[in-house]
């Protein structure tokens, strides 16, 4: 059968058991809505964070960044694996045993404040939805090649989707939706790894075909590192495994990237609110250790899988002309993120260091006998003439690797699954915030059930419109746009989350200032570095990595304000004391 047929068949049977799972569980109070009763089992939950927590970006990004990067681009494998284990232990034990549906509902009450409460609100309606813009994109960006649409028709078709079954079955039907979706994406992430593993090494576990001797294609008997580093000097590209050499991010960019994501991690709202939904503190500690091995399964088998990719990519593309090129390269082409310019007009396809072009490509069909697309700005001066964009290289591998349509379709399955599981809970995280933080808590403590659940529904309606937007405009590729949301968490909550479990002392003008100034700072800082053209001017971070700063700059103002003011009530700081004990807990309380 065709790619399309077998894409169309997988994509529908996957997308008709998400629909069933969220029809079957839907809910009809709030309690089911925001933390699915808090009766989901440890297992169950593991993967269901697992696949909340494996984004668009895990799946689609992470691996391109490797191939594209080689070493250096394993800082975000490395901040966001070890950001789940501070999450795992330093953090979701304690905001479980708290027993409140949402990060401002800790905030709000753990400084004693409603104005605490709606700036945590308005940090985790910005960090959600510029989270759940690189979902989006991520659908577009598969549905635009493998069911032949336009991207913004993709993203509109995965705004319906979410839309629908996280609206009817809230938390809960998210929860069961999100078991599937994970069997989904690591089935689909690992059965393309492994074949390539196979077919280049003849070592079916990639994690060991990442470190071992070639068997296939022109370089056989080489190890495949050492190859990747010497094809990368032939083309002049830094080493594939040098650490911080020429044309590599300076360490102190990869260090506070690296951290950003680290911290950034343990703030994010739609990881937290999963601890709360299963019935006690020692099922969250357990399903937090499942989560970790279901993470790690995909965090493993990335690097292979990044290598692959740039081995083949590299061999396939090698001086080939654009006559010749393979069906793939065409196929990509027309969703614009691929492109080529004939520089010297000799109609090779030559893939060297530096940009082909200044600006991105837009396709707009023939324009010479050799295909060459309409840039938005003339091309560069050097001898590159290719534009490859991170977020296609796991979804054109199998394709260029020449494995089945069946392989290619499910890959394709596995990369929606991984964008809507993620969209889902961000829609939920922000509609909860609104609904329940703001409505319910500080506006009409009387509404009824029925309202709460009708605000949260409308108000998860207007984030996928916002969303929408935002994955038809992105500021940036898939994982670039996430990062720029974990620079927001890290700034914004993670400081007054930890200070507030372990430091008694700390008080609400204190958290209000340090929220207010970290998430100020790091917004100001993308905004100018991001969309007005400013270089990085602090000690050369950039963007992606300037919330390590602005989590210090909250860690110092929460701390001085707090001592400059007076200390909490007695209650509060006996309740912090009560939560650090890490014994029992009842369910989510909503008081």
């Amino acid at each position: 059968m065709s790619l399309q047929i077998w894409t169309y068949l997988i994509v529908g049977a996957t997308f008709s058991l998400y629909i069933g799972i969220a029809w079957s569980a839907r809910v009809k109070d709030t309690k089911g809505f925001y933390v699915a009763g808090g009766g989901v089992p440890p297992l169950a939950n593991g993967m269901a964070t697992a696949a909340d927590w494996m984004s668009a970006a895990s799946f689609i990004s992470m691996s391109g960044m490797i191939a594209f990067m080689g070493y250096a681009g394993c800082m975000y494998l490395m901040g966001w694996t070890g950001g789940y284990v501070l999450l795992a232990l330093l953090l979701a034990p304690y905001l479980r045993k708290f027993g409140k549906f949402t990060v401002p509902d800790f905030v709000g009450d753990r400084y004693y404040s409603s104005a605490a409460r709606v700036v945590a609100l308005i940090c985790a309606i910005f960090v959600s939805l510029t989270y759940v813009a690189g979902q989006m994109r991520g659908v577009g960006i598969v549905f635009s090649r493998f069911l032949e649409v336009d991207v913004n028709t993709g993203v509109i078709i995965g705004m319906v989707l979410v839309f629908f079954y996280a609206g009817i079955g809230g938390m809960k039907g998210i929860t069961w939706t999100q078991v599937a979706q994970y069997c989904v994406l690591i089935t689909a992430f690992l059965v393309p790894a492994i074949a390539i593993s196979a077919k280049l090494t003849g070592h079916f576990l990639p994690q060991i075909g990442f470190g071992s001797t070639l068997v296939d294609g022109p370089h056989s008997g080489k190890y495949l590192l050492d190859t990747l580093n010497q094809i990368g000097t032939d083309l002049g590209f830094a080493e594939y495994t040098s650490a911080f050499g020429a044309g590599a991010k300076p360490m102190i960019d990869v260090f506070a990237i690296t951290m950003c994501l680290m911290v950034g991690t343990a703030g994010l709202p739609h990881v937290i609110i999963r601890f709360y939904t299963v019935p006690t503190v020692r099922a969250a500690r357990i399903s937090a250790f499942y989560a970790l091995i279901f993470i790690a399964i995909l965090y493993t088998t990335a690097p292979a899988l990044g290598a692959f990719a740039r081995y083949t990519l590299t061999n396939v593309l090698s001086d080939t002309t654009y006559a010749a090129a393979p069906s793939w390269f065409k196929n990509w082409e027309k969703t614009g993120l691929l492109a080529w310019v004939d520089k010297n007009n000799d109609g090779v396809i030559t893939y060297r260091a530096g940009a082909p072009f200044n600006g991105k490509p837009i396709f707009s069909g023939e324009t010479g006998s050799v295909g060459q697309r309409l840039l938005r700005n003339e091309a560069t001066d050097n001898a590159n003439e290719l534009y490859i964009d991170n977020d296609i290289m796991v979804l054109a591998t199998p394709e260029i690797s020449q494995l089945p349509n069946w392989v290619i379709a499910l890959v394709a399955a596995g990369g929606l699954a991984a964008a809507l599981s993620t969209a889902a809970g961000l829609l939920l995280v922000i509609s909860s915030a609104i609904s329940h933080d703001l409505y319910y808590r500080i506006i009409n403590r009387e509404a009824s059930e029925q309202k709460r659940l009708a605000i949260g529904r409308i108000m998860m309606g207007i984030a996928v419109l916002v969303a929408g937007y935002f994955g038809i405009n992105p500021p940036g590729f898939v994982a670039q746009v996430v990062a720029f949301a974990f620079g927001l968490a890290s700034a914004s909550f993670f400081p007054v989350i930890v200070l507030g479990i372990f430091w008694k002392r700390a008080t609400r003008e204190g958290a209000i200032s340090g929220m207010v100034t970290g998430i100020g700072f790091t917004m100001f800082y993308i905004v100018q570095t991001k969309f007005m053209g400013v270089a990085p001017w602090f000690m050369n971070i950039s963007p992606e990595g300037i919330g390590t700063v602005g989590m210090i700059i909250n860690f110092t103002v929460t701390i001085l304000v707090s001592l400059c003011t007076a200390a909490p009530p007695a209650a509060v700081q006996d309740m912090v004391e009560s939560v650090r004990i890490p014994r029992g807990a009842g369910a989510a309380v909503d008081h």
